[in-house]
């Protein structure tokens, strides 16, 4: 095992599949080669992963609403079971795949809200059906039938016309600090591969090469 200083010098080459396995590479500076900047806007679709209040592992899909460079942001409604499960125990894993590059990224740390500003930016960056979407999915209108849910989104967007829409008060936003992040990449000729890196109490990071 090798250990980095907390924030090592960015490696050449590609930042994604260092030449040497056991080179002293940032896994921030990894995280960002991959990941689109926050000036992109809204990033990829990635599996959110949490203990349950049953304290059985849940799981579903969000966006990643930004990578600062330091954490990734999502959202989500602040009724929802993930936020309820992060009440509890603010700890969480993220996975995210690209299938036709053959690289995939966990990372597995600790949560915060966001800041109110940031909650708004994200919201503003949102498409508007995603923006609609924050206002009306709730769990009444989950509970009724598909025509019902069609009039509520109707009704709601003829309210509103073609005005910006503010975040509603359940919107919610969370950050997730890198406590451990697995890169894997798959190769056609040769085995795939995965470099781990954890973080210690001092903010340095260990990394170790596992197989694919």
């Amino acid at each position: 095992m090798t250990v980095l200083p907390g924030q090592a010098a960015a490696a050449t080459g590609d930042a994604a599949a260092p030449a040497d396995p056991a080179a002293l590479v940032d896994p921030l500076v990894l995280a960002a080669a991959w990941l689109p900047s926050a000036e992109d806007g809204p990033g990829p679709t990635m599996t959110l992963s949490t203990v349950g209040l049953d304290g059985y592992p849940d799981a579903r899909t969000v966006l990643l609403s930004r990578f600062d460079g330091e954490r990734l942001h999502f959202h989500t409604d602040a009724r929802s079971r993930k936020a309820a499960e992060l009440a509890e125990l603010a700890r969480a894993a993220v996975t995210l795949v690209w299938p036709e590059a053959a690289r995939q990224l966990v990372v597995v740390g600790d949560i915060a809200p966001v800041t109110d500003a940031e909650a708004r930016a994200a919201y503003a960056a949102r498409t508007r059906y995603l923006q609609v979407l924050a206002w009306v999915n709730d769990r009444e209108a989950a509970e009724r039938d598909p025509e019902h849910r069609r009039r509520v989104w109707a009704d709601f967007t003829a309210s509103r016309g073609g005005a910006a829409l503010d975040p509603p008060s359940t919107w919610a936003g969370y950050a997730l600090t890198p406590h451990r992040m697995v890169f894997w990449r798959g190769a056609v000729d040769a085995a795939s591969h995965r470099t781990a890196y954890e973080r210690g109490p001092d903010g340095s990071w260990s990394q170790e090469s596992w197989p694919g």
